[in-house]
């Protein structure tokens, strides 16, 4: 899955769980007794499953930080000159652009 659907998809389930819990808090407001704390239970029930998925989320995207870095370190020294002359090339282009301002 992309990073940008991935994204979207986030966005789009936190936004669907913010609006029921605001509408599950207006009712909780115009009810009393037992009804308005099982609405307002519900209300921390469907934040509490939003907050285990973003830290899930968070896991799987230090997860692949992590290995992405793993990934850099093992090909810098397998191939420390095309590191170098990859740096370099950067570094020039770079550079280049900032001295064309």
């Amino acid at each position: 899955m992309s990073t940008d659907t991935a994204r979207d998809k986030l966005v789009d389930e936190f936004s669907s769980v913010l609006s029921e819990a605001e509408s599950l808090l207006d009712k909780a407001s115009k009810e009393t007794g037992d009804r308005a704390r099982d609405l307002r239970s519900q209300v921390e029930a469907r934040l509490l499953s939003a907050k285990l998925k973003l830290q899930e989320l968070e896991g799987e995207a230090v997860d692949r930080a992590k290995a992405a870095a793993r990934y850099t370190d093992d090909y810098v020294h397998d191939h420390p000159w095309q590191a170098i002359g990859i740096a370099a090339g950067v570094g020039l282009a770079i550079g280049l652009l900032m001295n064309r301002r």
